[in-house]
């Protein structure tokens, strides 16, 4: 799958204004399986209650389940699971946990729209961007002081 989004991120950075009309082929089982291997092994189940344990069990015949009903569009999101996490100051936030196939086709879906996006941000941009961290934006501000530097970090 690498070689097919690393080419898909060379058509975007060829082309800012070229349009991707056909990439789900690019959810392959590889890339599903790529992207369950990535999952938080501790994370919350969703209202399926199914947890990272219990999918892997069988995972390979999982994933290849999974790819044939989104092959047929027969895939459909769960309902979020809503959890209430206590405050410091009394207060409730609101979280909401999907299904872990729902994490699994988000994450693979992630990977090849991040290779068609990244190529839009200029280097110095460090939102929320996979992979960067808060000191990047802060050692940016830095030599941007230090050198005079009009850029923006965004």
């Amino acid at each position: 799958m690498s070689t097919q989004i690393d080419r898909i991120s060379e058509l975007a950075k060829e082309d800012p204004k070229r349009r991707f009309f056909s990439i789900a082929h690019l959810i392959t089982p590889e890339a599903l399986y790529v992207a369950f291997q990535g999952l938080r092994k501790k994370a919350s189940a969703g209202v399926d209650g199914v947890t990272y344990q219990k999918y892997e069990k069988d995972a390979v015949r999982n994933i290849q389940q999974l790819h044939e009903r989104l092959k047929e569009g027969k895939y459909r999101a769960q309902p979020l699971r809503r959890i209430y996490i206590p405050k410091e100051n009394g207060k409730q936030r609101p979280i909401s946990i999907p299904s872990l196939e729902d994490k699994i086709v988000q994450k693979a879906m992630g990977e090849v729209l991040n290779a068609i996006y990244e190529q839009d941000f200029l280097e110095c941009s460090y939102g929320l961007g996979p992979g960067d961290r808060h000191h990047h934006v802060l050692r940016f501000d830095r030599e941007r002081a230090t050198h005079g530097d009009d850029r923006k970090a965004s």
